[in-house]
């Protein structure tokens, strides 16, 4: 009976043991399903965070070079334009040196009637200039009228309007008057300055900067 009974105990704690080697591997087994699967699920996570972040770091970057670039641009654009502005106020200030050689301004002042007589072709028209410019302008109007005359084969009667002159502030030039008054051509040298700061400023603007590489259309 006692071999017996150590013969069964001997059974019962062999399988015992099989029975928990058994468990302790299938727990094994399911630790390292668990730990792979968490390990998995948490690099995920870690990726997905490092995605997030990493897109958020990139558009802010975005932003900033955006931001940055849009400044600078601001500034060269400021810089050019106070450049432009300079450029034009110094052109003014010597629009007066162009009416101390009499012999020259005579002839922008002929050259300034001209085409307002080609303009207006009238009969009869009319000069507004400074007082202090009259001799000048009616040598200029002589010339002006026979060159007039030559060109397009009409008589022609050109005055100046010394009941209103213009006002003295003028650098220089000349409005040419027809229609009764009604219309009048602003040939002064402020008004063609004007016209130039308008008409001229694309091509300005290549000579000083160079060619908009930006632009994609051009006249």
């Amino acid at each position: 009976v006692a071999g017996e009974l150590r013969k069964m105990t001997a059974f019962i704690r062999q399988e015992a043991l099989e029975k928990s080697n058994e468990i302790m591997m299938k727990a094994d087994e399911e630790f390292a399903i668990e730990k792979s699967k968490l390990a998995r699920q948490e690099t995920a996570a870690i990726d997905s965070s490092y995605e997030k972040k990493f897109k958020q770091a990139s558009m802010s970057q975005q932003i900033t070079r955006s931001t940055v670039a849009n400044k600078t641009r601001l500034r060269v654009l400021s810089a050019r334009q106070e450049l432009l502005d300079d450029l034009f106020e110094k052109a003014r200030a010597k629009l007066d040196s162009y009416t101390k050689d009499k012999a020259k301004y005579e002839d922008i002042c002929k050259n300034l009637i001209l085409e307002g007589l080609y303009a207006l072709n009238e009969s009869k028209l009319q000069i507004r200039a400074k007082k202090a410019d009259y001799d000048i302008v009616k040598k200029a109007i002589e010339e002006a009228e026979k060159e007039y005359k030559s060109k397009v084969e009409k008589d022609i009667s050109v005055t100046i309007n010394e009941s209103d002159p213009l006002p003295e502030g003028f650098a220089g030039g000349v409005f040419i008057v027809g229609t009764g008054g009604k219309i009048d051509i602003n040939n002064t040298f402020e008004e063609r300055l004007r016209l130039l700061e308008t008409d001229a400023l694309p091509s300005i603007r290549v000579t000083l900067f160079g060619d908009n590489q930006n632009r994609r259309f051009h006249d």
